[in-house]
């Protein structure tokens, strides 16, 4: 669709068939009494919780989705036959070999004003304000004739319009994932993903996968290898988490829902073009990624030489619990070293301090050659049916400029989540996270000396970690239709002991297609 349109028509239908129906009709649909092998299949198979929704996978758990490992059999038995509410606006194929589906977010934040003795061009604004953000994803694959179905064909379009809070500055960790950290660039859509993926089978025996817009197999060799190649996000395949890692239907700080310390290859609006290969086996998988850098911090445009600008990443995961129950779990172990046109935090303090520049400056001591490394891990827990843990850490050396996600060097969340079957809404999820941010000494330097990054800069600094507590309660309201409300609590807004705390209520409306 030309222009907005498309934006406008995803927003429109989905307003439409809200009021179509009472908000609280709980239309069911019956669930076969075979368990099927679902992305994260122990997370999300317990006794009456919710079955994954792959319509809104844009966040949702992908990469792990096609591990094929089956439940414990312990849990299998237990497991009934269920009757739970759609959630979707229209049902999906299992068999066509085309996929159609879409997607709309839009999220309304606000905040109070608070102590803000003082503030620079990237502060979080100390002055009450409000503002919304609208997400609207097409997306669309085709299995290729001919092919067994085991090569894909995949093409998204979206739209993002609105703004983020104090224009998405001032905040390591915030509050809205949705938002496009550059509002010059509008709401025109633009293409999300591209991508060709294959896979080659290592054996004959195969499980059930759940088939969604990333992934339309319902079958797949137990062990098998995957090929990715075209424009996608990142996160679309590393550092996925059952619990967090989608904005839609669960937390919205982009702190939360991705390793903030993973300052991952991406343009402004968080995709990239490159190629990853996927290992599965039958209780761990590997993948291996290299992609394209933006050529400026936080840029929109990507630099085609990968010889000297590109983000390599590696990820282990296992299918392992880190409690001695019945319900399993996974842990993720993750790299990456990035290579691009980056400036060292210590050059540009030591230029300032010897009167070469006016104030520290990171963009005049950036040069190739440049690399940046970190690692994460990431873990997810069913402890009890309808209650889930999770937990990341993060870290990265801090010594190059924070170039592509946020200005994180380290890390520590842990939080979880909670169905509502006990008061006869399992659908419904209740949840809490807390996550505490730092940055190196040099980079903390840089900014308390007057220097800017491309989210952080207050002019000054009274260093002090970064703590949020978020929660939220998802409300399934009918098929695809859920509605949100939220709160974050932030103290040391941009690591800023001067300022703050901020809280920040928020309500989402999110229509699943």
């Amino acid at each position: 669709m030309p222009g907005g349109r498309l934006r406008l028509f995803l927003f429109v239908l989905g307003l439409l068939l809200s009021v179509a129906r009472p908000l609280l009709a709980q239309e069911t649909l019956p669930v076969a009494t075979h368990s099927r092998t679902k992305p994260d299949a122990a997370i999300f198979d317990p006794p009456a919780a919710a079955p994954i929704n792959w319509q809104v996978a844009a966040q949702e758990t992908v990469a792990a989705a096609t591990t094929g490992t089956s439940q414990s059999a312990e849990a299998e038995a237990e497991q009934p036959s269920l009757v739970l509410p759609m959630t979707t606006m229209f049902p999906h194929s299992e068999t066509w070999p085309l996929w159609i589906s879409g997607q709309t977010n839009i999220i309304f934040q606000a905040h109070p004003s608070f102590h803000s003795p003082y503030q620079g061009r990237n502060s979080f604004q100390g002055a009450g304000e409000y503002k919304t953000s609208l997400l609207g994803t097409l997306y669309t694959g085709l299995q290729v004739p001919g092919t067994h179905k085991l090569l894909e064909v995949l093409f998204d379009e979206e739209a993002a319009g609105g703004r983020g809070l104090s224009e998405a500055l001032g905040l390591a960790g915030f509050t809205n994932l949705d938002v496009v950290r550059n509002p010059n660039l509008g709401s025109v859509p633009y293409v999300a993903r591209w991508v060709v993926q294959g896979t080659i089978p290592l054996t004959s025996e195969t499980v059930e996968v759940e088939r969604g817009p990333f992934s339309m197999a319902t079958t797949a060799a137990v062990r098998r290898l995957t090929l990715h190649v075209g424009k996608m996000s990142i996160p679309d395949l590393f550092d996925q988490n059952a619990v967090g890692s989608d904005s839609h239907l669960q937390f919205t700080n982009w702190a939360i829902d991705n390793n903030g310390a993973y300052d991952y290859a991406a343009d402004t609006r968080g995709y990239t073009k490159g190629a990853a290969l996927e290992y599965f086996d039958r209780r761990w998988a590997v993948r291996y990624g290299i992609f394209q850098m933006p050529t400026v911090a936080n840029g929109i445009n990507l630099d085609w030489a990968f010889s000297r600008a590109r983000g390599e990443n590696l990820e282990v995961e296992l299918e392992l619990g880190l409690l001695p129950t019945k319900w399993p779990g996974k842990i993720r172990l993750l790299s990456y070293w990035n290579h691009a046109h980056m400036g060292v935090y210590r050059q540009a303090i030591n230029a300032f301090l010897d009167g070469e520049d006016a104030v520290p400056d990171i963009t005049r001591h950036e040069h190739f050659g440049a690399v940046k490394y970190g690692f994460g891990f990431n873990t997810e827990q069913q402890v009890t049916p309808d209650f889930r843990a999770f937990a990341r850490f993060g870290w990265n050396e801090g010594q190059h400029e924070s170039f592509a996600y946020t200005e994180i060097d380290q890390t520590v969340l842990f939080g979880g989540d909670l169905a509502g079957r006990r008061w006869g809404r399992p659908v419904d999820k209740i949840g809490v996270a807390f996550v505490t941010d730092g940055i190196s000494k040099d980079h903390s330097q840089y900014l308390k000396l007057g220097g800017y990054g491309f989210i952080l800069g207050d002019g000054t600094l009274k260093y002090g970690r970064e703590n949020i507590l978020e929660t939220y309660y998802n409300l399934h309201a009918w098929r695809g239709l859920f509605y949100a409300l939220g709160f974050s609590f932030i103290n040391d807004p941009g690591y800023n002991r001067d300022r703050g705390p901020a809280y920040v209520p928020s309500i989402r409306a999110h229509v699943d297609f």
